[in-house]
């Protein structure tokens, strides 16, 4: 067994002899008496039965079988390639002699993107995150100068700029915008001709009903994929199918809630200062109450209905075309799990034990309360409302099960009440009714956006009964001033995202200000904004540096064998056209590169690249085909609707950075993006051929790459630049395009992501959402919806784990990597004093954390990138050492 399994299965038995089996053992029996005695809410007949008995031995519970606790690294629904290929810099420049200063005319073989080993059906991990080798002989320097010195700003130029002439670029001046609906349609079309449709896709929809495109990556996906017993994270609260397991082997809806003193933790990891936990864990598989019935069995069924961007049913039928049904509106962030009985006895269940359970009255009529006090010593509220408006005179048959009426039509809510009476008044205003979808509308005025969450509501008294709803932190840190005065003082943890708050109403408001609306193709930076002037001394570094990578071969390195890695090369070749033609002022240099680069796009929108994309009439999406061949790791899982934001945001933004130059060239290729755009990011709930925004999730904050792939710990992300990549692709290619929604949709989201990245991926030492024993690692490395795992799926290298998070750098990259994150990053793990110097690591990795480092000290990042005899294995293959020059001269300016 591997050292880090070992480790692993050690620390968890460890756990639960410590934790699981501690909350069995005796307790003062008088205690929860003394704290808990009939309480002015409870009728005359409220019972109380004593469960577990007084007796020590039989306290002392050992389950039929403990629950599972699965940790480490999930392989399946992601490849274990590296996030750029290792290019051969010999197969792919021109000239190559003039490069690196040699005469060898060295040959490689051809491009590919690292195949898949036959033998696994999965990349070769060692090979994968091995940098290939590149000639130690060095390029020119770039500089005219002294490389010691950063260039500096400049009010005028020695250099007179070489006129733009029929290569005009958009303005990063951005027009004022007010009161701009940021949910219009992107586009309303059919799928663009060259792209065909297929109805065989490798995973089938067995489990989820609609005739609408179905979400992939949204959060209930684990009601409807493989087993349907993963759970969904609505956050605070945890639901899976139990389908028969567990040790009470019931067939109901699992409804739990974790602790933080519940969670394993990994191993410490010496190489970091403070030497935090590798990962945590929230244990899956506790079944704190399971809502079901007597009639569910062997027999049962359960399938999805209206799965919607924040909402799915999931409809619980005794046996398939029974009457007899339970359906649970799911809900992100909800304050109850609601269940929805139809002509069926009620059986609520507990695997952690019923200590008692108290009859509480009716908070209002034709409701009833009452209060179940588990075994773990937390308290939680079930309100029936039974559609005849009789008591149903529940009973705790045993220290597991609690049972209602026969033939039971209405409804069952249950809600877990840390905050005692004042709580418990919250809970029972906002009993008998309950949330089946939300929607999400926003705007954008000037430099300040507001995006409204609202729920639809069904249940007894709707229109004067609020909802009660949980908030995540960044929600309530940009509530609007009506929002806040909803706040109540009920916090339940989340699983990966700190403490919920629940609010009452219908719907929130939140206000992002300061978007970064100036943000464009140009360095940019947090002080000085959009640099376009760049000083002549930098000018002369990017004009000479840039004859050698223009040599590259463009055709080659864009054709690959992934739609991920083709399309960081074209946004690497967009952006490098770019940087000479704007930037550098020298149109001319650039001109033969741009043509060859604009036939290399058109080899995609002419659907003729290795692999073709396919309409997928199933779930309804453009993917690769590479995963057909019956391996869906394949192109990082593309074809399964993994990373879609990543792999089609370099395609956006490099198609922005085109029409820009070129807006003639719009009205070939306009159509085969926003298709892109549709699949990722649509951005209405209508659109026939394509879900609602399929990869950002507006109440997280964030996206989820994860598409189709069973998931124990329900929905992930590795990479939150890339996440960036694509809101700030959108912005920009809305600008090009004159799509006024899109672009300022895209401000929006950067507005957001900048906020919730600082609350749970990119950690600072303040940061109170994640435990103060994990946040030393600075990135979460992979954030799950039920754990955190400081790693990637390639490699545990610091640079990979760290890394992952800053490329591409970009002009983006300043508003979401706060100096003072970045700071505290580059001195706990990458300065010269650290485990793992950047001037130590290998391969383009290198040239990824110098770019960052300019983010906080451009000299020393300038003096990396114009140094003599630079070594090009530094520069990953979706960048290029001359936009570094100029990125790092905008810093400069900051």
């Amino acid at each position: 067994m591997d050292t880090r399994l070992k480790w692993k299965a050690t620390a968890l038995l460890t756990w639960l002899l410590t934790t699981e089996i501690a909350h069995c053992l005796p307790r003062v029996g008088n205690e929860v008496e003394a704290t808990l005695q009939n309480t002015a809410t409870e009728s005359a007949s409220a019972f109380e039965t004593q469960y577990p008995p007084s007796s020590s031995e039989d306290r002392l519970l050992i389950p039929e079988s403990h629950p599972v606790y699965r940790v480490g690294l999930q392989q399946d629904g992601h490849s274990s390639q590296q996030p750029f290929p290792q290019f051969d810099v010999a197969k792919f420049v021109d000239g190559l002699g003039d490069l690196l200063g040699s005469g060898d005319d060295t040959t490689a073989p051809a491009p590919t993107a690292p195949t898949p080993s036959t033998d696994t059906g999965k990349s070769d991990p060692i090979q994968a995150t091995t940098s290939a080798k590149h000639p130690e002989n060095s390029a020119p320097n770039p500089t005219a100068g002294s490389v010691t010195d950063p260039p500096q700003k400049s009010t005028t130029k020695s250099d007179e700029p070489v006129q733009t002439g029929s290569s005009p670029v958009a303005s990063d001046k951005p027009k004022a915008m007010h009161d701009q609906d940021i949910f219009q349609p992107v586009a309303t079309g059919p799928i663009p001709a060259s792209i065909k449709s297929r109805d065989d896709h490798p995973v089938k929809n067995e489990h989820a009903n609609a005739t609408d495109p179905i979400a992939t990556n949204k959060f209930y996906a684990g009601l409807y994929l493989g087993t349907q017993t993963n759970a969904t994270f609505t956050q605070p609260y945890s639901l899976a199918w139990s389908k028969g397991g567990g040790s009470l082997k019931s067939w109901g809806m699992i409804v739990s809630h974790v602790q933080s003193h519940m969670l394993a933790y990994g191993p410490p990891n010496n190489k970091i200062p403070g030497n935090p936990v590798q990962y945590y864990i929230n244990p899956v598989g506790l079944q704190h109450l399971i809502i079901s019935a007597t009639e569910l069995g062997q027999s049962s069924v359960m399938n999805v209905e209206q799965p919607k961007a924040f909402s799915a049913h999931a409809v619980l039928k005794s046996s398939a075309g029974s009457a007899q049904q339970i359906t649970f509106p799911v809900v992100q962030g909800m304050g109850y799990a609601t269940a929805v009985y139809n002509d069926m006895e009620p059986l609520i269940e507990s695997g952690v034990f019923f200590r008692k359970v108290v009859s509480a009255g009716s908070p209002r009529p034709g409701i009833f309360k009452y209060q179940a006090f588990l075994d773990d010593d937390t308290t939680w509220l079930l309100y029936a409302t039974p559609a005849d408006g009789k008591d149903p005179n529940f009973k705790l048959v045993s220290k597991t099960n609690l049972r209602g009426p026969k033939g039971f039509s209405g409804t069952i809510q249950v809600a877990k009440n840390p905050a005692g009476k004042s709580g418990e008044k919250f809970y029972d205003n906002s009993s008998g009714v309950y949330p089946v979808a939300g929607e999400i509308s926003g705007s954008l005025t000037d430099d300040v956006g507001t995006y409204t969450l609202s729920w639809t509501k069904a249940g007894k008294d709707i229109k004067g009964t609020p909802l009660i709803m949980f908030a995540l932190p960044h929600h309530v840190h940009s509530f609007d001033s009506a929002t806040k005065g909803r706040i109540t003082d009920i916090h339940l943890r989340t699983t990966t995202k700190g403490n919920s708050t629940a609010v009452i109403g219908e719907s929130w408001t939140m206000v992002e200000k300061n978007l970064p609306i100036d943000i464009g193709f140009a360095p940019w930076s947090t002080t000085d904004g959009s640099v376009h002037e760049l000083s002549a001394a930098a000018q002369r570094a990017i004009i000479q540096a840039a004859p050698h990578e223009l040599k590259q071969n463009i055709p080659e390195q864009t054709d690959l064998n992934s739609m991920y890695y083709s399309g960081k090369a074209l946004s690497k070749f967009a952006t490098l056209v770019y940087t000479v033609n704007q930037l550098g002022n020298n149109v001319e240099l650039a001109a033969d590169a741009f043509q060859t680069l604009k036939k290399s796009f058109d080899l995609f929108v002419q659907n003729k690249q290795q692999f073709p994309l396919a309409y997928d009439t199933i779930w309804k999406g453009v993917v690769s085909t590479a995963g057909y061949n019956g391996d869906l790791n394949q192109d990082f899982g593309n074809t399964a609707y993994n990373d879609h934001h990543f792999h089609y945001g370099y395609f956006i933004q490099a198609a922005a950075i085109i029409g820009s130059l070129d807006p003639s060239w719009l009205a070939a290729n306009k159509e085969w993006v926003n298709m892109l755009v549709r699949d990722a990011g649509n951005s209405v709930a209508n659109d026939a051929h394509f879900p609602f925004s399929r990869s950002f999730d507006w109440y997280n904050g964030h996206s989820w790459a994860k598409g189709l792939f069973e998931s124990f710990d329900g929905k992930d992300q590795e990479s939150t630049s890339e996440d960036t990549m694509f809101a700030y692709a959108i912005k920009m290619w809305g600008k090009t395009t004159g799509d006024a929604s899109m672009e300022a949709r895209g401000n929006v989201m950067l507005g957001i992501l900048g906020r919730s990245l600082h609350n749970y991926f990119l950690m600072e030492d303040d940061n109170v959402n994640q435990p103060a024993n994990f946040t030393a690692n600075k990135v979460t490395g992979i954030l799950f919806e039920n754990k955190v795992d400081h790693t990637t799926y390639f490699g545990a290298n610091l640079e990979f784990v760290q890394g992952i998070h800053m490329l591409p750098l970009m002009p983006h990259s300043p508003f979401t990597r706060r100096k003072e994150f970045v700071r505290q990053e580059w001195q706990a793990m990458f300065a010269e004093n650290a485990s793992t110097p950047a001037s130590k690591v290998e391969g383009g990795w290198r040239g990824v954390l110098y770019a960052n480092l300019a983010l906080i000290d451009p000299k020393a990042a300038w003096e990396f990138f114009a140094q003599p005899n630079f070594d090009y294995s530094w520069i990953d293959g979706g960048a290029s050492r001359t936009w570094y020059l100029a990125f790092v001269a905008g810093e400069s300016f900051g």
